[in-house]
């Protein structure tokens, strides 16, 4: 407070005391023996956790865990069961549509193997008609000739 409005300034990262001009770290030039000596001197090994064990308890998580997993494996059972039972049913109406679909085949090829046969059956006989057109007509009209002359 002796001098109002000077800036006063300490080092980065120090605890020093603050000054009008603040003078750089000492250590800044990697001299971390110091630091790494402190820090494995203050470390100390790890302590085995004080948990007890409790034995029923142990028992007991292992029984909740196979009980769970066995509810689980029930659970993927019961799907996989619902997934075969919908793939029968899937297969079941792809058979059934397939039966229909080849009945109705047969069907209609039997059907137009029919009417093949008529077709030609008819054709034999327009060309049976036309042959005793022919023949008639030659006949008469020999005996129109006979008749005019």
């Amino acid at each position: 407070m002796a001098a109002p409005g000077v800036v006063l300034k300490r080092p980065v990262g120090s605890s020093g005391p603050f000054k009008e001009h603040a003078e750089l770290p000492t250590d800044l030039a990697g001299d971390r023996s110091k630091k790494a000596g402190r820090k494995s001197a203050g470390r100390q090994p790890q302590k085995p956790s004080k948990r007890s064990h409790d034995e029923a308890a142990d028992r007991k998580a292992a029984l909740a865990f196979e009980k769970e997993q066995e509810r689980r494996e029930r659970e993927r059972a019961k799907e996989e069961a619902a997934r075969q039972k919908e793939r029968q049913r899937r297969q079941h109406a792809v058979d059934k549509a397939q039966g229909a679909f080849d009945t109705a085949r047969r069907k209609h090829e039997n059907i137009a193997a029919d009417i093949q046969q008529q077709l030609e059956a008819l054709e034999e006989k327009a060309r049976a008609e036309e042959a005793r057109w022919r023949k008639e007509k030659v006949r008469l009209e020999a005996s129109l000739q006979r008749a005019r002359g």
